[in-house]
């Protein structure tokens, strides 16, 4: 199976189609005349955007590489996904490793069919080798190689995807729906009415 390869690309996001409830992520990649989109889970663009921002805190507080504290405001990306959107695999592991000597930021992104078993998104890792998750012949990878910068604004976006889902409900934290929300927590019993 292909291996989608994209060094330093035009452009690397996280995005939505649908409403808040019935919402489909996917992970998008152009470069090269190229445009590359993996299906994902929320809480799969939820962690990659969360373990981001906490390797680049982690090198710039080494001071390993050129990483800037806040996205830079002209790599802010609020643009929809690009059309068409056709997915070319769904996700299923998703690697993050921090490429000392070129000093970027290494994503793989694993098709859900794959027969691996690697450390996903836990500790990130280095990128020395080139190849964080085990290439079977038998899987979809979409590797990414982008700069400090570049990462931090799909970062800041990718967090604002997952955070303008439906509002969670104060007493059990499930996402409350816009035609109401049984709550587990409020099983019929409301305490201190009389009848």
């Amino acid at each position: 199976m292909p291996v989608y390869s994209y060094d330093q690309p035009e452009r690397f996001v996280a995005g939505v189609v649908g409403q808040p409830g019935d919402r489909a992520f996917y992970l998008q990649a152009r470069g090269a005349g190229r445009l590359t989109s993996v299906a994902c889970e929320k809480v799969q663009v939820a962690a990659l955007a969360e373990r981001l921002d906490e390797l680049l805190d982690e090198v710039l507080r080494r001071g390993s590489g050129q990483v800037p504290a806040v996205t830079p405001a002209d790599l802010r990306d609020d643009d929809p996904l690009e059309q068409p959107i056709m997915a070319d695999f769904r996700a299923g592991t998703i690697a993050l490793a921090w490429d000392s000597e070129g000093e970027v930021v290494v994503i793989e992104c694993e098709s859900a069919e794959a027969e691996t078993d690697p450390e996903s998104l836990d500790e990130p890792g280095s990128a020395d080798d080139d190849r964080l998750l085990s290439e079977t012949g038998d899987a979809d990878v979409l590797r990414v190689r982008i700069g400090p910068a570049a990462a931090r604004a799909f970062a800041e976006r990718a967090l604002k995807l997952v955070a303008a889902g439906r509002p969670p409900c104060p007493l059990c934290g499930l996402p409350l729906d816009s035609d109401g929300h049984v709550c587990p927590r409020q099983n019929g019993y409301r305490g201190g009415a009389s009848a």
